[in-house]
């Protein structure tokens, strides 16, 4: 299992059904928006996020904590490692859940609660063989999200998109503050800069890599699994 990661607005749901399109043999799962994207009880969650982050990041963080945990565990139970799933609970995590609590949408309580629902909710989650980073600047991942118009985007900032970018690559580059269990998955940076979806030379380069770093990194999880059951 694979995690696809990037920030708002980088493409991700536009490259996984490229990826559907281009690489039929790996299985694609789009993150569920509609979970926070649709009125719940009469309301968006996603919305009131960005229209009041200090009054909803602590709900809308636990409740996608909770829905990443429940496709997380129904997906590690499929024998296919080719599987791609778009975000996973690690960004949920290291991204919008610590967005929220440096803007200071999470007091410091609600904080520790995020974290110990956090460390209780993954203890049976399996580590992911990797992670895809589809990274570009905060700035052409702002102005991709502003051409797509989601309603619930509306009031979304600039500065946010800075924070979120920079949270990223403290994750999945720097993995700077990373639990010990994710710290040495690998990881497969694309530069997503330029535009990707219709420029062929660029989508092809991103596929190459994708199709290798698959290949590599399940060679390793059979060298593992390998030596431990030699270590037996």
């Amino acid at each position: 299992m694979y995690f696809l990661e990037g920030n708002q607005g980088v493409g991700k749901s536009t490259f996984l059904k490229l990826l559907n399109k281009h690489l039929p043999q790996i299985e694609i799962q789009l993150e569920p928006l509609e979970n926070w994207q649709k009125k719940r009880h009469g309301q968006s969650l996603l919305k009131n996020f960005f229209d009041d982050i200090s009054r909803w990041s602590y709900t809308i963080d636990s409740f996608t904590l909770m829905c990443r945990v429940k496709e997380h565990l129904i997906n590690q139970q499929h024998k296919n490692l080719n599987r791609l799933l778009e975000r996973s609970i690690y960004s949920g995590y290291y991204g919008y859940a610590m967005a929220g609590y440096q803007l200071g949408g999470m007091t410091e309580m609600e904080w520790q609660l995020y974290n110990e629902w956090f460390d209780y909710l993954t203890t049976n989650c399996k580590t992911p063989v990797g992670f895809i980073y589809l990274r570009s600047e905060p700035e052409i991942a702002f102005a991709r999200a502003k051409k797509r118009g989601r309603a619930e985007e509306s009031s979304c900032t600039l500065d946010f998109f800075k924070l979120l970018g920079k949270l990223h690559d403290n994750f999945l580059i720097d993995k700077s503050y990373v639990k010990p269990e994710i710290k040495n998955i690998p990881v497969l940076i694309l530069d997503c800069d330029q535009e990707f979806e219709a420029n062929e030379n660029v989508l092809a380069s991103h596929l190459d890599k994708i199709q290798q770093f698959l290949l590599d990194t399940q060679v390793q999880v059979q060298t593992k699994n390998t030596q431990a059951n030699l270590s037996k």
